[in-house]
């Protein structure tokens, strides 16, 4: 994680609604892989991020509603193949 992004993390309450975030501070902010916070931006349990340039970034204010929610997706276990 950049330095950046560690700052971000670490001062992700006292961050403007306005602001985004990279992918590290989202992954660490719901504990989860990187390729998780994209299948549950495709799913729709996150928002969808904006691109700017080259840089992908998701609305602090956005990802607040998520985490005050609280509501993680249910995952379903694939069915074996025996």
């Amino acid at each position: 994680m950049r330095d950046t992004d560690r700052s971000a993390f670490a001062n992700f309450d006292g961050l403007p609604s306005a602001a985004g975030v990279r992918l590290p501070v989202v992954s660490a902010l719901f504990a989860i892989s990187p390729a998780t916070v994209w299948r549950w931006c495709k799913s729709g349990h996150l928002p969808q991020p904006t691109r700017i340039g080259r840089v992908t970034l998701w609305n602090v204010g956005e990802l607040r509603v998520r985490l005050k929610m609280g509501t993680l997706p249910v995952v379903e276990a694939k069915e074996s193949r025996n």
